[in-house]
């Protein structure tokens, strides 16, 4: 699946030379950057003798994402749950909107960002107000969030993600043909999609959402009703 996704990312850097990938590492306990191809030394396709062939640009990467793995899997307590975790999702969008912005006021041009969620964790209910407050900032921003989830389930979070901020949600049935399904769907820029029929959910899992105003309301009733049944 690593090929897959670095062969894609290689593929959005080939379309067109002004194109830059910048790709965030989310852990359970930490988020950071792993690849920038505005400053990266190794961007090139010539495969490497001592790494199975394998491109220089593949090389590095994989070397960074293994150490932000052991890095993150030191930081984690010996009280953890066991069972697959939810990633740091708030920790990552919020990377990624501050880069988005540093681009932004750094120079005369003005570019289209957009942001890809490769997602494969549970979502956190404990990290669904960050979370939203990310997604308001793309929206504000104009910065759509693209999601494609590669989980055993659909993420409530990235649906809202999408949704809210006019990207594009997509679990593919086949994780085989993952890269079919970046290139097809995820490399279209934003102006091509006004053309292009691209896949739309099925409904959009607001849950998240409406546990806190049903806890709410929960409460309210049960106010009301203690006060019309004093003791």
């Amino acid at each position: 699946m690593g090929c897959k996704v670095l062969s894609f990312v290689k593929s959005i850097l080939l379309l067109n030379q002004l194109n830059q990938v910048v790709i965030i590492a989310t852990g359970y306990n930490t988020c950071s950057y792993i690849f920038d191809s505005s400053v990266s030394s190794s961007t090139s396709t010539t495969p490497t003798s001592g790494n199975a062939g394998m491109p220089a640009f593949c090389v590095e990467l994989l070397e960074k994402l293994e150490t932000f793995l052991i890095k993150d899997e030191k930081l984690s307590t010996s009280d953890t749950v066991d069972g697959v975790g939810s990633s740091l999702l708030s920790g990552s969008l919020s990377m990624a909107l501050c880069y988005i912005q540093r681009v932004f006021r750094s120079g005369p041009l003005h570019p289209r960002p957009r942001i890809l969620g490769l997602h494969g964790s549970p979502d956190g209910p404990e990290q669904y107000v960050a979370v939203m407050n990310a997604i308001f900032s793309a929206q504000r921003s104009m910065v759509p969030i693209d999601s494609c989830v590669i989980g055993a389930q659909h993420s409530a979070f990235l649906q809202q993600a999408s949704y809210i901020t006019g990207g594009v949600y997509l679990k593919p049935q086949q994780l085989d043909g993952l890269f079919q399904y970046l290139s097809t769907v995820f490399a279209t820029d934003l102006h091509s999609r006004n053309f292009i029929q691209l896949p739309k959910p099925a409904g959009v899992d607001f849950r998240a959402s409406s546990v806190f105003g049903r806890a709410q309301s929960d409460s309210s009733a049960a106010s009301g009703q203690k006060r019309k049944n004093p003791s």
